[in-house]
């Protein structure tokens, strides 16, 4: 396979990417601040597991598992310029076109990756594939195992976050997982 010559421009380009993308890794997820969580998860930690979940849940629906693993990798990049917006705050604010957003950050970019991006975001925000489909459900069903964690842990205030992530999955796979996990312990993978 032929590889694109990569100039010293591009190369910073995708340094500069790659820069941005530090930040969801000190990017918190707001929503747990409302919950009272001390040292919530950060974007990077949500999306870690999302992309996993996103896999596996595919290959249960007989999609494609490493495509949905790449939505989901790529499914809340835009928050290193939104940031994470909790759920009190959203009607206050315009809608978020995360399409626009992938289009600024990945302006400068070499066409192949630029392009890559858009389709990627693009695909998932629409939600016509099974593949799309499967990262958002892994994107709620990770929320629905991070409040299940934090109740664990003693925070009481969980119920909201468990019940909207289980309300608003599509896939069989997923509901069945969530209500598995609302039966087991988040300690069982030890035994």
């Amino acid at each position: 396979m032929d590889t694109p010559q990569l100039g010293p421009e591009a190369a910073a380009e995708i340094a500069a990417f790659a820069f941005e993308l530090g930040g969801l890794k000190r990017e918190s997820r707001k929503g747990w601040n409302d919950a009272l969580v001390a040292n919530p998860e950060s974007v990077a930690d949500h999306t870690c597991r999302t992309a996993q979940l996103a896999a596996l849940i595919t290959a249960l629906e007989g999609g494609d598992p490493s495509k949905a693993a790449h939505m989901a990798v790529w499914h809340d990049s835009q928050e290193t310029r939104t940031r994470d917006l909790n759920k009190a705050a959203k009607p206050f604010l315009p809608s978020v076109d995360h399409v626009a957003v992938t289009v600024a950050q990945v302006a400068n970019m070499p066409d192949l990756l630029r392009n890559l991006l858009h389709d990627t975001v693009s695909e998932f925000e629409a939600q016509a594939t099974v593949e799309a489909v499967c990262a958002r459900d892994a994107d709620r069903l990770e929320c629905l195992f991070q409040a299940l964690e934090y109740r664990a842990g003693g925070n009481t205030l969980m119920q909201e976050w468990i019940d909207d992530s289980y309300s608003r999955l599509k896939t069989t796979s997923a509901i069945k997982i969530a209500d598995a996990a609302l039966t087991t312990s988040p300690l069982k993978w030890r035994q």
